[in-house]
């Protein structure tokens, strides 16, 4: 039995990984949060908390960074360019010693009209990370990329999240990524 956990914002947990333990089916446990891990500090504190249920993973995947390039007050993205990549960093270090099989997962575009949102601080940031994780080892399921080919058909009318076509090209993709470690 390989055990699976899952980590990320309201995209996993409103989203994809309300179908991955269906869809990977027998021979995998899953865990994850109930909680929305939301932006990479509080991920990053959560792991903290949650040693013990991630604890003898065989495979984590884990995605950040929408609440992290949000602009609320117009003062600039949640969390500064350079914080976000520590944080990833510190993450990915951390739960690559709990198993060499880590996926991250880039972050989902907003709908172009996104209020708070905006697809030039998502793009930035995922350009930022990916290469810095990947020299790291950790592997990059690319949700972005899938997203963005239909953002009306994939996000809902609150323009941020996956709608429930985008729930389910998420879930493939991230069990897909997972089964690649079998």
């Amino acid at each position: 039995m390989k055990k699976v956990v899952l980590l990320g914002d309201s995209i996993r947990l409103f989203g994809y990984g309300t179908k991955v333990p269906e869809l990977l089916g027998e021979g995998y446990t899953v865990f994850q949060p109930e909680d929305n891990c939301r932006f990479t500090k509080y991920t990053l504190r959560m792991l903290f908390d949650l040693k013990n249920e991630i604890e003898g993973a065989d495979v984590i995947h884990w995605n950040n960074g929408l609440w992290d390039c949000t602009e609320l007050f117009d003062d600039g993205v949640f969390t500064p360019e350079e914080e976000y990549v520590e944080n990833c960093l510190r993450i990915a270090r951390l739960l690559k010693k709990i198993t060499p099989n880590v996926i991250f997962a880039t972050t989902t575009p907003s709908r172009d009209d996104y209020e708070y949102t905006h697809n030039d601080k998502i793009d930035r940031f995922n350009e930022l990370i990916v290469p810095i994780l990947k020299k790291e080892g950790i592997k990059i399921n690319d949700l972005n990329g899938a997203i963005r080919k239909d953002k009306m058909k994939y996000i809902c009318d609150d323009k941020l999240h996956l709608s429930p076509d985008g729930i389910a090209l998420c879930a493939d993709l991230v069990v897909k990524a997972i089964k690649q470690f079998d």
